[in-house]
């Protein structure tokens, strides 16, 4: 006979069905529900158990540096090797709905980026990724997760958006860790699809695909990819060349319908953060200020 399966997670006010097969310890799941909080992510067995722990957790948002705001939305850099109990139960937590996801204890050697909404209680999660600290292969996501409660509103291509920034500071070029998900791919597909018709719907009299690249943050063989799936390469067979080919009329309707969503967009200017292989300069936000920004939040509601 099977044993009990997870049904569903309890995750503050929600109650979510897992996408994938628990990694959660049998004990935990013997109920068919699990309770996980919403701010360190520690995971128990009972009801009785979440709301004591709820009185008592002093958490308010993710551990590590917040080196990103605009209104409500944060991201914080977590390091594996600081925060290892956080990251192993964000990656146990991510389980439930990344299929080949693998990592779960050995995170020492990774870096994660939590994306998280504020208001008057706290930072709320929302998703987040993970990359390598060294990368051998210019991966610049690991693994990257949207909770279900937070899709369809923009935040996956705001996430992958974010690691692109990343990447840009660094002087890089990156791609996602391969193979992709079904939904990861498509999220990817379109990220980059957008991000290159930007690009070409600049005045400019000629642009290489190297230049592309360079300006983009993506690698050459992602910007090529890209420009075959939207028939924007076309071979010379004479001179057995390739170029590219771009209609104004189809980039600037494609843009149109981006811009028409209103989804939010990285700016680059709240970005505070220096590459991780280099020394910590002060300009990393202090996390002490997030009791400012909750009273903040507070005052509004008070006076709405």
């Amino acid at each position: 006979t099977s044993g009990p399966t997870l049904e569903a997670i309890r995750f503050g006010e929600w109650e979510i069905e897992p996408w994938c097969t628990s990694s959660y310890e049998m004990e935990y799941i013997a109920n068919s529900l699990v309770y996980v909080c919403e701010f360190c992510l520690k995971y128990m067995r009972s009801e009785f158990i979440a709301d004591r722990h709820k009185m008592k957790c002093p958490v308010r948002h993710p551990p590590g540096d917040e080196i990103y705001r605009d209104g409500p939305i944060s991201i914080f850099e977590v390091d594996g090797r600081k925060n290892k109990i956080y990251c192993q139960n964000l990656c146990l937590f991510a389980k439930m709905f990344i299929a080949h996801k693998t990592l779960f204890f050995d995170v020492e050697p990774f870096l994660f980026y939590v994306m998280t909404e504020a208001d008057d209680t706290g930072c709320h999660f929302v998703g987040y990724f993970s990359k390598e600290k060294r990368s051998q292969g210019n991966h610049n996501v690991s693994c990257i997760l949207i909770l279900p409660i937070h899709q369809r509103k923009g935040y996956g291509n705001l996430l992958i958006e974010f690691s692109y920034l990343l990447t840009n500071r660094e002087n890089k070029i990156g791609s996602p860790e391969k193979p992709l998900s079904k939904s990861g791919l498509h999220s990817y597909r379109y990220y980059w699809k957008n991000v290159l018709f930007e690009e070409l719907n600049k005045d400019r009299k000629s642009i290489s695909i190297q230049e592309l690249s360079r300006l983009t943050s993506m690698t050459v063989d992602d910007v090529i990819a890209t420009l075959q799936i939207n028939n924007m390469i076309e071979k010379d067979e004479i001179n057995d060349t390739y170029k590219i080919i771009v209609s104004k009329k189809v980039v600037e309707d494609h843009l149109r319908k981006v811009e028409a969503k209103g989804y939010p967009r990285i700016k680059p200017e709240n970005l505070r953060w220096t590459p991780f292989i280099l020394t910590r300069a002060l300009n990393l936000k202090s996390t002490d200020d997030l009791t400012f920004r909750i009273a903040d939040h507070m005052k509004l509601n008070d006076s709405s």
